[in-house]
């Protein structure tokens, strides 16, 4: 099905029909009747049943004309050179006050994350491992979660296209973490568009660059279709719009101009990346690093916890249709702003279900557990996946790469296991491969 969005009437369209009489009357119903609750689009609300006797038209100008004086001017421009703006409308202020009590300062996550350092590293890498492959996904990776997992746990080289993506992706998240510092500049967005597209592109001199005029500009096509529904800015206005980004993105907090929440500024980030599309490939991917880089260095700290990408893929209608209805009415952001912070609320609370889930299993575990002796955070948790996946083979590499320890603790943790007859070990060519006795709960009960 083809991804519409009916752009609004133009004003002159509507004030051409208007009775004058009939304006103050628009006007009051439009502040009243709840429309910026929902912070309707035309593309909604002229399905709706107008308030009182207004026509559609009528109550889409009283409505536009309440919004624009709370409307506040971007420095990001559109193709024409018209500024974008966003508003701050109840419904922002609900969700971003929803954010700042759950994505940042001191957070009681359970001891299932705060328990130690390796507890938290183990998350962080499934966090990681997961945002690279519903972020991969997103953008037509094909590979199933499953083997992609694996893929990341073992380091084997990928096989095709889709896993090299996937394998980009994780290693552009691992810089975004470790490498980017606090200060964005246009070398380190190309750096990470590199990172991500290599061996991936059919012109791999594409990897790390700006297009250029000379080559075809990149569009969006609706994937039903195959039509245009964005065409970006012209590729010789890319340099100066990347400096322009990079300076938007370093604005201080306490700049003497308006103040922009972080929140808001991250996810404008995103749109911003995404809405130049600088590069031959990889934009969206580039765009959510960015929003989970500017997040992170701005103390929204369990957002690393958090997989946007994978709440994104469930409707990735709904995340194209945020875009187009941003450009379809005068390059009001508002609509991609509210669908972001409902995204992450979302996620918020994927996590936190998670979370309970895995403390339930894990003090399930430690129940079995408690008089075989000490075990660590570790072994607890390979022995947890392994109770939920029988089949799942554990190697040293693996177990290393999902905590991020040293290749020789993870020898030591596979080893007592196996010591203790919850795991078998057998050969794979040169390596020893680990996977759980049948029947892992009753050899716990034994123990």
């Amino acid at each position: 099905m083809t991804m519409y969005v009916a752009a609004p009437p133009e004003y002159p369209e509507i004030l051409a029909e208007l009775d004058p009489d009939r304006l103050m009357p628009a006007l009051r119903t439009a502040a009243v009747d709840g429309a910026e609750r929902e912070y309707l689009h035309w593309d909604k609300l002229r399905h709706l049943k107008p308030p009182g006797d207004l026509t559609p038209h009528e109550w889409w100008l009283g409505v536009k004309l309440g919004r624009g004086p709370l409307l506040t001017k971007l420095p990001l421009l559109d193709a024409k050179g018209q500024p974008f703006t966003y508003g701050t409308p109840s419904s922002v202020q609900r969700l971003l006050h929803y954010v700042d009590q759950h994505c940042s300062g001191e957070i009681a996550m359970g001891e299932v994350v705060t328990a130690d350092e390796q507890a938290r590293h183990h998350y962080l890498v499934s966090s990681l491992m997961e945002e690279a492959i519903r972020s991969s996904q997103l953008e037509g990776a094909t590979t199933s979660r499953g083997v992609a997992k694996e893929l990341l746990r073992t380091g084997r080289p990928p096989k095709d296209r889709s896993e090299r993506m996937i394998l980009n992706n994780y290693r552009a998240l691992e810089f975004m973490r470790d490498g980017m510092g606090e200060q964005l500049t246009p070398e380190l967005v190309m750096t990470l568009q590199r990172i991500l597209t290599e061996e991936t592109l059919d012109d791999p001199t594409a990897a790390g660059r700006l297009q250029t005029p000379d080559e075809e500009r990149v569009v969006v096509l609706d994937a039903s279709d195959g039509t245009v529904i964005h065409r970006p800015p012209p590729a010789d206005q890319l340099p100066d719009r990347l400096a322009a980004m990079c300076a938007f993105a370093n604005r201080p907090e306490d700049d003497p101009g308006t103040f922009l929440h972080p929140v808001i500024r991250g996810i404008l980030l995103h749109f911003w990346l995404a809405y130049d599309h600088p590069f031959l490939d990889g934009n969206g991917r580039t765009a959510r690093a960015l929003f989970y880089w500017h997040m992170r260095t701005h103390g929204y700290w369990l957002i690393e916890y958090l997989s946007i990408s994978r709440i994104l893929r469930k409707a990735p209608a709904q995340y194209t249709k945020a875009f187009l209805l941003t450009e379809t009415d005068e390059g009001d952001t508002t609509y991609f702003i509210l669908h972001q912070l409902d995204i992450i609320r979302r996620a918020v609370e994927e996590l936190h279900e998670y979370l309970q889930r895995k403390v339930r299993e894990v003090q399930h575990v430690e129940q079995l557990v408690k008089d075989t002796g000490d075990l660590n955070h570790r072994q607890l948790s390979l022995l947890t996946d392994a109770i939920r996946h029988p089949s799942s083979a554990y190697t040293y590499r693996s177990h290393a790469a999902s905590h991020r320890v040293a290749e020789e603790t993870a020898r030591s943790d596979l080893m007592y296991l196996h010591r203790k007859g919850l795991l078998r070990r057998r050969k794979r060519g040169h390596k020893h491969v680990y996977s759980a006795v049948p029947n892992l709960p009753d050899a716990l009960r034994e123990l």
